[in-house]
């Protein structure tokens, strides 16, 4: 028998990312502190099984798969919970939740359909803005994990501003959300990108598939 991809080292990380990311969930309405602890802790895990699946030459499919969907569900889990603290401005958390899950699947469809090996290869057709974000590491951890951190301080702040940074001044989830923002919004920006372009990737396929189907024309004396 061959190897049983679904307990490959990295992958069982991933199982635990779930788990970890389930019991924040529930949590997340009564218990703020360790909701977000539970939750930074499946986050911080989508570094560490990519570098596993590295190191033991144990990359697949399957385990892209599992960490995107699990990074996708993730953050939209959370979004839910926002609209639900902030009615006010609910319509734009589904907006981002939206523009998240839209985005990354049509990339990811696109690139299966092109024949690329990860979501994570963008072509030289592609913005160099967002081949720039799938082709650091560094890069791509740090956005994340910014766009994180201001979600996850915008949940803090709908039940406490957190001990303060300076004495009398802001609490330490307020600060975190002005710093965080840049990125957050960066974040969005690259989403829309990667919506735009993998929308027009789509596009060219269907018009490429539409050449090879005409039938040929005759020839003219």
């Amino acid at each position: 028998m061959g190897e049983n991809v679904l307990v490959f080292v990295p992958n069982v990380i991933g199982y635990g990312r779930l788990a970890l990311a389930a019991a924040s969930f529930w949590l997340m309405p009564t218990r703020p502190g360790p909701a977000a602890a539970l939750y930074g802790a499946s986050a911080l895990l989508d570094a560490v099984d990519g570098a596993v699946a590295r190191m033991l030459g144990q990359g697949s499919r399957f385990g892209a798969m599992l960490d995107m969907l699990t990074d996708r569900l993730s953050s939209m889990c959370l979004l839910v919970n926002l609209a639900l603290l902030y009615p006010a401005t609910a319509a734009l958390f589904q907006l981002s939740m939206a523009l998240d899950v839209a985005s990354h699947w049509l990339h990811v469809h696109c690139t299966t359909l092109e024949g690329g090996a990860s979501h994570k290869a963008v072509g030289g057709e592609g913005h160099p803005l967002l081949r720039l974000y799938y082709s650091s590491r560094p890069l791509l951890f740090l956005v994340c994990a910014g766009n994180e951190a201001f979600y996850c301080s915008l949940y803090l702040l709908s039940f406490t501003e957190g001990p303060p940074v300076l004495p009398g001044g802001p609490g330490l989830f307020r600060v975190v959300l002005w710093v965080a923002t840049p990125t957050a919004a960066l974040k969005f920006l690259l989403n829309l990108l990667q919506l735009g372009g993998a929308a027009t990737r789509l596009a060219a396929l269907d018009a490429a598939a539409r050449r090879l189907a005409e039938p040929p024309r005759p020839k003219t004396q």
